[in-house]
């Protein structure tokens, strides 16, 4: 089993990548394979709705300029997709967006690639519009049918500087149950 997370971070190591550590402890206690991808520093191009992914059904974007479509087949191998943003502007950062967009319609477009993946997501904040990232990125798995585990709270956690958020002990504890959540789930879909 392998779980594969997304950091849309522009800081590499930031609090999202923190957060998404803790959830990755309880997954390799279990001996699930994880991997962590930072996308801080990419530069993720749009959705262009050219819509030749309903033509072409390759499970790949049209656009080749960037890293997109390693990122598609990254989350068509995993059994698990973490997506985590910091809370920009009370929205995802621009590149879990153009993650969001154009994997999605990739995915959508092959027969629903993500289907019965499980997906979950993990959002840092300094203080207010987290939901709103939280719901995003689950619209996301749901419109891709995937499986979302919940936790005791939404998955988010409070910080402003890099590793902040590890001092938040209620969001610690969220994403440890997240982790613990998702290894159950995990055990009984495979």
């Amino acid at each position: 089993m392998k779980v594969l997370a997304i950091i849309g971070s522009a800081r590499k190591g930031g609090n999202t990548a923190a957060l998404t550590k803790i959830v990755f402890g309880e997954l390799e206690k279990e001996g699930i394979e994880t991997e962590l991808i930072e996308l801080a520093g990419k530069n993720l191009k749009g959705c262009m709705a050219c819509y030749k992914c309903f033509q072409n059904k390759d499970k790949s974007c049209s656009i080749k300029t960037d890293e997109m479509n390693e990122l598609i087949t990254k989350m068509d191998e995993a059994d698990a997709v973490i997506l985590g943003s910091p809370t920009y502007f009370a929205n995802v950062s621009s590149n879990i967006k153009a993650l969001i967009d154009r994997a999605g319609l990739v995915g959508i477009a092959n027969d629903h690639l993500f289907r019965r993946k499980i997906g979950a997501a993990v959002v840092a904040v300094r203080r207010a519009g987290s939901v709103n990232v939280f719901d995003a990125i689950n619209k996301f798995f749901f419109i891709n049918q995937m499986i979302v585990p919940g936790s005791v709270y939404w998955n988010m956690g409070i910080g402003s500087q890099p590793g902040e958020v590890n001092d938040d002990e209620e969001g610690v504890r969220t994403m440890k149950i997240l982790g613990e959540n998702m290894v159950w789930l995990l055990k009984k879909v495979q």
